[in-house]
């Protein structure tokens, strides 16, 4: 009889991926741990984990740069995310898009629904699928329930930009990459995008790629 393979317990596999120190590596698609659903947040770590825990999660996020991270992106199949946006850029892009300064949160456990039908569509990428973007229509407003890194609760309604990183991240937790939720044939590469489809809206891409915004 062979001794059956047992993972280690979720705190010691983070601290063997906190010992290296630096940014994490992120996981990209075609690993499992990004298709599954997580495991949700009930004390598996000690405070003072955790807390290194989501620091290293914050660090690996400005590195790659992105505005969002989850767990599973760093191998850990555990309901919690960061997200963090600076909104730097251009200012009718900035305008168009939504996007404001969205200062550094931990979520525990999150999840959302929608608050009313308006979508917004725009193209958006993933740490976890460098090197391309595609359009995604995602609610335009949305009610966040979840806990910060201190176990407070959370009970907000999000719009704008702030609102698409909320659902691309709690998306993460459920097992789905932005790619099952794009629009297939606005798929473009990071170059691409910034060559052609660099405008404020999708509205260019669309009447050129052939594709339908909502």
């Amino acid at each position: 009889m062979t001794e059956s393979k047992t993972r280690p317990p979720l705190a010691d596999r983070i601290e063997e991926l906190l010992a290296t120190g630096g940014p994490l590596p992120i996981v990209a698609a075609g690993d499992p741990v990004l298709r599954g659903v997580t495991e949700p947040y009930d004390g598996q770590l000690d405070d003072a984990l955790l807390h290194r825990f989501t620091d290293a999660l914050r660090v690996t996020m400005h590195a790659a740069p992105g505005v969002g991270l989850a767990a599973p992106q760093v191998g850990i199949p555990l309901r919690i995310a960061v997200l963090e946006d600076l909104a730097v850029g251009a200012q009718d892009v900035l305008e168009a898009r939504g996007r404001i300064p969205l200062p550094f949160r931990v979520l525990i456990n999150p999840r959302y629904e929608p608050e009313g039908d308006a979508r917004a569509a725009f193209f958006e990428g993933c740490l976890s699928v460098p090197g391309w973007q595609a359009v995604v229509a995602r609610r335009a407003r949305v009610r966040l329930r979840a806990q910060d890194g201190t176990g407070r609760t959370i009970d907000e309604v999000v719009t704008g930009w702030p609102a698409r990183i909320v659902q691309h991240e709690t998306d993460h937790l459920d097992g789905t990459l932005y790619l099952d939720v794009a629009l297939p044939r606005s798929l473009s590469t990071n170059e691409a995008v910034a060559e052609r489809w660099s405008g404020p809206t999708p509205e260019k891409a669309a009447r050129e790629l052939g594709f339908e915004l909502p």
